[in-house]
């Protein structure tokens, strides 16, 4: 492909050399780089890709993107200089792979809590109503019903556009998929176009990365900004900030929500730690899922199916036959009597919707033992938080290591530790080694207790000091009663 063409919808500052050469390739990597490629400069947390210019035109770039021209220049090489060398790759990758997503219907679910489960939930419903679909989610990538395993919420532009390629030449109707705040900001959706975006909630995370609340919220609020007039914008107005969302945002605005008037609208009738009687858009719909943070999930995913085109009483039929995600909200009942739940909850409000749910349902009789750490090298204001929401909705508190990552795990603890007075800090279990941390809250229960074990959920990894290590919390609790 001519290099013009592929700089067709990017806003280009500045070019320095002939764009009037064949392209067989694109990398961010230098070391993946060959002849007749563009290599794309890009500013990174940990390196820049302006520092590697030279290496990619020594491996065969005959193209560079970048934000600032080097001092030296190749005559032998065309130089681009945009704004963002991020989005300028999505934009790029999306016309080098033939503009997939105009060719199938692209959903992007968005929000701190509640996207993999959305996500995953209305892939499941499109398959079971007969359509080839596709995934891209925290827990892995689908291209119909075969699967690859994945590292990001939402991988790199060529990544994306390369399986929405695959997804297209399969013969996907749709494709679901998460969009992480940090893929707006890095550009990695830039030139995708979607058919719909949800908007599920915002609360306390990445602010190690975004550094203000207000930056993480322009973040997800950017995704609605992109999506076109064709595309509906579906919001959760139960959230205060949904309205900020699409303020701006020239998709058709519908809205979902459980205590607030909206365009689709739930109300739970019954529950217990077998599921829900929902009443959904006037219908009674009883569903395998438990807790008030689900049934918003699940009204989400019942709105996108109808803003989609599917029939209201084949949704509802099909909601009712579904089960969790794996690792969210999963629950494994106990020879002792007592009952374990295993959750992804890693951030305040998701630790918070988790606990109440439980507390909800369960028997007054009953201690309620919470299992929960937080990750190394990520958003430390959110550490005391998480230890107070654990210590004021649970019978007794055991703090843990989750992904210590390059950080010493007992400072992590530490820091949770400073949200607690010495009277919770006493009613408090600090137990470093989280298989011993689960073991011994699974020994402390008792009959018609409930231990919620809280962070990792679906992840089978701990990473230690640059390392995963094998680990799987529900592995876990099966091998400690023998099973």
């Amino acid at each position: 492909m001519k290099l013009k063409k592929l700089l067709e919808k990017v806003n280009v500052v500045e070019t320095a050399g002939n764009d009037d050469i064949n392209i067989t390739g694109l990398s961010f990597d230098s070391r993946n780089v060959s002849g007749n490629t563009v290599f794309f400069a890009v500013p990174g947390a940990k390196a820049d890709g302006h520092t590697f210019i030279d290496s990619a035109i020594e491996n065969g770039a005959k193209a560079i993107v970048c934000e600032t021209l080097p001092d030296s220049i190749n005559e032998k090489v065309c130089y681009i200089r945009v704004k963002s060398s991020g989005h300028a790759l999505g934009e790029m990758a999306n016309i080098f792979y033939g503009e997939p997503s105009k060719k199938l219907k692209l959903v992007g679910v968005t929000g701190t809590n509640g996207k993999t489960t959305t996500a995953t939930l209305l892939y499941r419903l499109f398959k079971d109503l007969g359509y080839r679909v596709g995934l891209l989610s925290t827990i892995a990538i689908y291209i119909d019903s075969r699967k690859t395993d994945t590292t990001h919420t939402t991988p790199d532009a060529l990544k994306i556009n390369s399986i929405l390629n695959e997804m297209v030449e399969y013969g996907c109707d749709y494709c679901f998929m998460e969009v992480s705040s940090h893929s707006v900001v890095q550009g990695r959706i830039a030139g995708l176009e979607f058919k719909g975006g949800i908007f599920s909630n915002i609360t306390h995370d990445h602010l190690d990365y975004h550094k203000t609340f207000d930056e993480y919220i322009k973040a997800k609020k950017g995704f609605f900004d992109s999506l076109n007039k064709n595309a509906f914008a579906l919001v959760n107005t139960d959230d205060r900030n949904a309205k900020i969302m699409v303020q701006n945002t020239k998709a058709t605005v519908k809205t979902y929500a459980l205590s607030s008037p909206a365009d689709f609208m739930c109300r739970i009738l019954e529950h217990s730690f077998e599921g829900m009687l929902l009443n959904i858009d006037g219908m009674e719909t009883w569903v395998k899922f438990v807790g008030r943070f689900n049934a918003c999930n699940l009204l989400s995913v019942y709105a996108a199916a109808i803003l989609l085109g599917a029939e209201k009483n084949e949704i509802l039929t099909e909601l009712s036959k579904m089960t969790p995600v794996s690792g969210r909200f999963e629950s494994i009942r106990l020879p002792s009597g007592a009952t374990a739940i295993i959750d992804y909850a890693h951030t305040p409000d998701a630790l918070k919707n988790v606990l109440d749910a439980i507390n909800d349902v369960r028997n007054d009789s009953g201690k309620l033992i919470t299992v929960v750490g937080c990750g190394g090298n990520r958003d430390k204001t959110k550490r005391p938080e998480m230890a107070l929401i654990g210590m004021e909705n649970s019978d007794k508190l055991i703090l843990t290591s989750d992904n210590p990552r390059f950080e010493n795990p007992e400072d992590i603890i530490e820091d949770m530790k400073a949200g607690l007075n010495q009277a919770q800090l006493s009613q408090t279990l600090c137990i470093v080694n989280r298989k011993e941390a689960i073991k011994t809250a699974l020994t402390l229960a008792a009959k018609e207790d409930i231990v919620l074990i809280a962070g990792k959920g679906h992840e089978n990894y701990q990473e230690i000091k640059g390392v995963k290590h094998h680990f799987d919390d529900k592995e876990i609790v099966l091998e400690f009663f023998g099973k």
